[in-house]
């Protein structure tokens, strides 16, 4: 089975939340004629909202009525419906039930606040927005509020990685490991029931998964103060004191991160590697969820078309960019490009980091911080940090007053009511 992004307006092929698209069945005739949602409970895992809100909502939608069985997962709506329709209804319950009303990401949970309104939770952003009032499932939701033991709560972003029964391809390329229901296994997720059984009829789902849990365990790479210098002249030094070894001695006197740098670097970055082609050479040397590979990237992924080039590779750097510490390695890696390798780029800088911020691959958080410290983690010369910072101050100072508005405007609102 094919999979699709859970927000169908983002069209990004390296988007990390998929879902499988509805499948119905039309039963019985007449009068009495039914849709059948076959794989509810797959989307709803998928969405991390119970089965039941979705199908209420295509019943209120659609002015049907319907019937839930979450014991035997059958749920019906009444009327002859295609799934083509039901997809575009789920779309609506997505935009208004699951995504960020900020940042539109799904990694969300819904609370029920005192006054009995609802309030998007996104784990994401951090934003709570709410939910509008006036639909209809709004009174569903707060009669039949849906509480999770701890044993068997899952995390948005386990269960919105659904390709495979439960894991993304570019997961299983990756080396992680698939739960007993299908899902990732991460030490960060809440555990959940190992006596459940992986249920997906799929027989090339079922091998996949099996491929992956056999997959060997991916040794940790040390990630304390390192930066790699992938400078011309850097690796010709390395070249001259590997001359004379056997290729395999040689290959093992170079650190992962190098061999990904000068497999990466071309001097005329229209040669490069797909993006496919980066992520598989990252996994391939199992440095794929390392915020090192961040640093190696931004100093060897572009040259002086860099704005351009940060929207071209934007998925790629979506897909690898997933912390604060990936981001703080990634501008780290630009530290060492603008200021050691194409100092022509100096001026550049507040575009550079704006296209980061347009592309939303850096927080405000990282970027103030960064932006109003001076540390030589990845440039030895305290000098030249200085000058990339101060390059980069009318960004930051546009930032930090746009934060201040912010909170004014926030403040005026809560003295207004």
């Amino acid at each position: 089975m094919s999979f699709i992004n859970i927000c169908r307006d983002n069209t990004d092929p390296f988007y990390r939340y998929k879902m499988p698209p509805i499948q119905s069945k039309i039963e019985g005739r007449g009068n009495g004629i039914k849709t059948a949602v076959v794989n509810a409970s797959e989307v709803a895992r998928a969405l991390d909202r119970p089965s039941a809100y979705i199908i209420k909502y295509f019943g209120i939608e659609l002015g049907a009525q319907t019937s839930i069985n979450e014991a035997t997962e059958r749920y019906l709506v009444n009327g002859q419906h295609d799934s083509n329709r039901l997809q575009e209804l789920l779309d609506g319950f997505i935009n208004k039930f699951v995504l960020c009303g900020a940042c539109k990401n799904p990694e969300t949970a819904i609370i029920i606040n005192k006054d009995d309104t609802l309030t998007r939770n996104c784990k994401a952003c951090g934003k709570k927005t709410l939910i509008d009032p006036r639909h209809k499932l709004n009174q569903f939701i707060l009669k039949n509020q849906v509480t999770k033991s701890k044993k068997t709560k899952k995390s948005a972003t386990a269960t919105a990685n659904v390709v495979g029964g439960g894991v993304t391809i570019s997961d299983l390329a990756s080396g992680q490991k698939t739960s007993s229901r299908g899902g990732l296994a991460d030490d960060s997720q809440d555990s959940v029931n190992q006596d459940e059984e992986f249920s997906d009829d799929d027989e090339l789902a079922r091998k996949i998964n099996a491929e992956a849990q056999a997959l060997p365990e991916v040794d940790p790479v040390k990630d304390d103060d390192w930066a790699v210098d992938m400078s011309e002249e850097a690796i010709a030094r390395r070249a001259k004191e590997l001359e004379g070894l056997s290729i395999d001695d040689a290959k093992k006197s170079l650190s992962k991160y190098e061999i990904f740098g000068e497999w990466l670097y071309r001097a005329d970055k229209s040669d490069l590697p797909s993006d496919i082609d980066i992520y598989k050479k990252a996994n391939e040397l199992e440095i794929v969820n390392k915020s090192n590979t961040l640093t190696v990237l931004a100093q060897c992924l572009f040259d002086e078309n860099i704005e351009d080039e940060i929207t071209l590779h934007h998925g790629l750097l979506n897909k690898l960019i997933t912390s604060d510490k990936h981001e703080k390695a990634f501008l780290g890696g630009l530290e060492r490009l603008v200021g050691l390798d194409v100092p022509e780029l100096i001026t550049k800088v507040p575009k550079i980091c704006m296209a980061l911020y347009d592309n939303d691959l850096i927080s405000e958080e990282t970027f103030i911080k960064w932006g109003t410290t001076v540390s030589t983690k990845f440039v030895s010369d305290k000098k030249i940090v200085k000058k990339v910072k101060r390059a980069a101050k009318p960004f930051i100072t546009w930032l930090q007053e746009a934060e201040e508005d912010e909170e004014e405007n926030e403040s005026n609102d809560d003295d207004s009511e």
